[in-house]
């Protein structure tokens, strides 16, 4: 299981985000460009000493990201505000690269289409979306509960 985070633009979503990946185990795709540098103070402070312990890959443009990815084989899962299917309904496999779009735009059409499968988390009505890091947690914890992720006291998943 991997995440993916397309183009973020709030540091301290990023680094929330990259956090529960070091301690998941699972890891972490930066599709740039992000909306601010790695090396920034928030993104530093919201990822604590955790980011020293996750396996980050940076993708330079989403055509890298692809190129990548076409390579590895991984099948792309895009949750999205625009989906119809509910994200609990949807079989996740051990190999799947869960993408997450910008706080402020999501993704592109381009991008969307070039996705395998697209969910979503659904939320009371008249309300657009979730914080993306709360997003990340729910999607991730499912997809670990289906495929047998867990992590051991090791840290082992």
């Amino acid at each position: 299981m991997r995440i993916a985070l397309y183009q973020p633009d709030i540091p301290q979503n990023a680094g929330t985000i990259l956090r529960l990946c070091a301690c998941l185990a699972v890891e972490a795709h930066i599709i740039e460009p992000a909306g601010f540098p790695v090396s920034d103070r928030h993104f530093r402070r919201a990822g604590m000493d955790y980011l020293d312990q996750v396996a980050i890959r940076r993708h330079v443009s989403w055509s890298h990201f692809e190129a990548w990815r076409r390579e590895d084989g991984g099948r792309l899962v895009l949750m999205t505000t625009k989906a119809a299917r509910p994200y609990l309904d949807f079989r996740f496999a051990a190999d799947d690269i869960l993408l997450f779009g910008r706080e402020s735009a999501g993704v592109p059409d381009a991008v969307a289409e070039a996705a395998d499968a697209r969910l979503v988390i659904p939320i009371a009505p008249g309300l657009r979306s979730l914080n993306v890091a709360m997003a990340v947690a729910m999607t991730l914890g499912e997809a670990l509960r289906q495929t047998g992720g867990s992590v051991d006291g090791h840290g082992e998943t």
